[in-house]
């Protein structure tokens, strides 16, 4: 197989691949995060036109001029749909607002630039140049966002494995550095030598687009889909991430009782070992609303919902481990007696508490 036809297999794979993924995504069989998925999906679409016109250029095809133009224009939509996939995953309550409209600035000078870039290689180089940089932004943007998220959602959830989009995070972080990689080659193209070799560049981006197919459609419903409980949670999300001054949400008469309540019913009921549980399960079980509980959690224990949850998983899975009738477990099985959902949560949880993991804490009891 000649090296020519190799690039095209890349290509045909890549261009096929983002096209199917992205109908995939924007069906959204599991019907979960669908504004997300919805925009999500058409940014899968979008980025497949970066290798339209190659996929047509060795089919033998030749577009217009007119459609040409179309397809450079949407690619610098291309960020945007990712960028505000990325806030409805968040924020599935979103709504759209005039600050918003500051993301079409970039694409109006664009469009701008190539209505002018006909026989003016300057403006010709210059539009490519924002179209490559109009993404670095909103990948930063995405990252920090993410990240901010990741400590939020520890508020509400006492399992963030699932549902803490670190695959997003790791996605705008490759895809900045292959952005950065395109602009070296582009200026190499135009100042030193010019290449047609993008075989290695296609092989990186058909790494990064299967590899984010595949968690894109693993990835879970991320808040419940009861509205009343959405609400409450992302409010208390909202509180955390401006900081705001906290009102008295319990009075000083019922803090104590409240706290030993919440002290007796994990000890006798044990609701930790529900994976799934969250700050609206467990306030409902105590009678009171998620508010009050994570301000009870805050100011009585020092404690978000996630720490205090796993705190008694942990202790639980220490028992189980140091038990000679559960010696024959395994780690995994461990893991889910003691209410984890996975042996990769269980061991970072674990040995945070411990700085042990289950196995040497195992070990250890069984030296002794």
């Amino acid at each position: 197989m000649s090296f020519e036809n190799i690039q095209k297999f890349v290509l045909t794979l890549l261009y096929g691949g983002l096209i199917l993924q992205s109908f995939i995504v924007l069906i959204n069989p599991m019907k979960v995060n669908q504004r997300a998925n919805a925009l999500f999906g058409s940014f899968l679409f979008l980025w497949s036109s970066y290798w339209i016109l190659d996929v047509l250029q060795f089919c033998g095809l030749s577009p217009n001029q007119l459609f040409v133009f179309f397809i450079y224009f949407i690619e610098i939509l291309t960020p945007i749909f990712l960028f505000f996939s990325v806030v409805f995953f968040i924020n599935p309550n979103y709504r759209f607002s005039k600050k918003d409209t500051i993301c079409l600035i970039t694409p109006i000078i664009y469009l701008i630039l190539l209505l002018n870039a006909e026989g003016n290689k300057t403006v010709g180089i210059t539009a490519d140049f924002v179209a490559i940089f109009h993404n670095l932004p909103y990948i930063a943007i995405i990252y920090i966002r993410i990240k901010k998220y990741q400590k939020r959602i520890e508020n509400i959830s006492s399992n963030t494995e699932n549902i803490n989009l670190e695959w997003l995070a790791k996605l705008s972080l490759l895809l900045f550095c292959t952005i950065i990689i395109t602009v070296c080659y582009e200026l190499f193209n135009v100042f030193i030598y010019k290449l047609n070799n993008h075989l290695a560049m296609d092989l990186l981006f058909l790494f990064i687009v299967y590899s984010t197919s595949y968690h894109i459609l693993r990835q879970k419903e991320i808040y419940p889909v009861n509205e009343k409980e959405r609400q409450e949670l992302l409010s208390i999300e909202l509180e955390d991430e401006l900081k705001s001054e906290k009102k008295k949400l319990i009075a000083d008469s019922d803090f104590e009782n409240l706290k030993q309540k919440l002290i007796d019913y994990m000890k006798t009921e044990k609701p930790y070992l529900d994976g799934e549980l969250n700050l609206s399960k467990l306030s409902g079980f105590i009678g009171i609303n998620a508010h009050q509980l994570s301000y009870l959690l805050n100011n009585g224990f020092g404690e978000n919902f996630f720490q205090f949850v796993n705190k008694y998983r942990v202790q639980r899975a220490k028992e189980l481990l140091c038990d000679d009738s559960y010696r024959k477990l395994s780690i995994l099985g461990i893991a889910f007696e003691a209410g984890f959902n996975s042996k990769t949560a269980f061991n970072t949880i674990f040995k945070k508490l411990t700085d042990e993991t289950p196995s040497e804490f195992r070990k250890n009891q069984t030296d002794l």
